[in-house]
């Protein structure tokens, strides 16, 4: 791997540990003020110091996020559809490697649509996007998006997904996490990182999940609504922290996330 590369990964894929706790707040490219993303500035401020690296679109990177912070930025560089639309597969490249570099990205990220009408366009710019990676010594993340269509979350389709973007150069991929994951794991030769999803009903939901990835492989979550829905989102970046990074069972999360709850402030955001 490149030495420029390299180093890039190694800013949020902490070198002790060999994992990552990633906070997605990019939902807002398609859908919209989604709630207490409404106002990302005040979302993102408490929970900067917790997360090895945010993933945004460049809009609300240079509009939401100090420029005096060092958290490493994943920047999501496609786009071109919203919610409206039936068919969310109809992507393409909205953000430039340039500036990608201009904003000193620490990866870039996209999605691909596996199985969707619009496949190969998401595959042709994933490819093409880690030519330019592999041009400039910036990672690529692919993002096994199953759009509107959750019931696509098992181990064959994600290890399909999750095996094509490797094959096509991805240098670590998102996933979602499913029974017989060890399965998705095996079969992708680049690190996987595991998404939150829509909102789990409970908080247990949410750390058995980040503990369940992390036992059978995955080096780390990108969560989004799961931290920043949550009544107590501090709380619950640092419970997923101790998973992540400390190898805390689910249990033992649960219990410091109790304790942060009765620590933590009110939240600010709007519910």
């Amino acid at each position: 791997m490149d030495w420029g590369l390299h180093n890039r990964m190694a800013r949020f894929v902490k070198p002790v540990t060999g994992h990552t706790v990633m906070l997605a707040a990019d939902h807002g490219y398609f859908m919209g003020p989604t709630r207490r993303l409404e106002n990302p500035h005040l979302t993102l401020e408490p929970l900067l110091p917790f997360a090895d690296a945010i993933a945004v679109t460049r809009g609300v990177l240079r509009n939401s996020v100090p420029a005096i912070s060092d958290v490493p930025i994943v920047l999501r560089v496609s786009g071109g559809v919203t919610v409206l639309k039936e068919d969310l597969s109809d992507e393409a490249i909205t953000t430039s490697m340039e500036d990608a570099l201009r904003l000193n990205a620490s990866a870039v990220a996209l999605s691909v649509f596996v199985g969707a009408a619009h496949e190969h366009q998401s595959l042709v710019s994933l490819a093409e996007l880690v030519d330019e990676g592999e041009a400039y010594g910036m990672p690529v993340m692919a993002i096994t998006a199953v759009g509107k269509e959750l019931e696509k979350r098992d181990a064959r389709y994600l290890s399909l997904a999750c095996r094509v973007s490797a094959e096509l150069g991805a240098h670590l991929v998102k996933t979602y996490y499913c029974e017989e994951f060890e399965k998705v794991v095996e079969g992708c030769p680049v690190p996987l990182v595991v998404a939150g999803g829509p909102k789990l009903d409970t908080d247990r939901a949410v750390l058995e999940l980040c503990a369940g990835a992390i036992a059978k492989g995955a080096i780390g979550v990108d969560m989004g609504r799961n931290i920043w829905q949550s009544d107590h989102p501090v709380a619950m970046i640092q419970a997923i922290r101790a998973i992540v990074h400390e190898k805390a069972t689910a249990r033992e999360a649960i219990q410091m996330l109790e304790l942060g709850k009765k620590a933590s402030p009110p939240r600010s955001v709007p519910a």
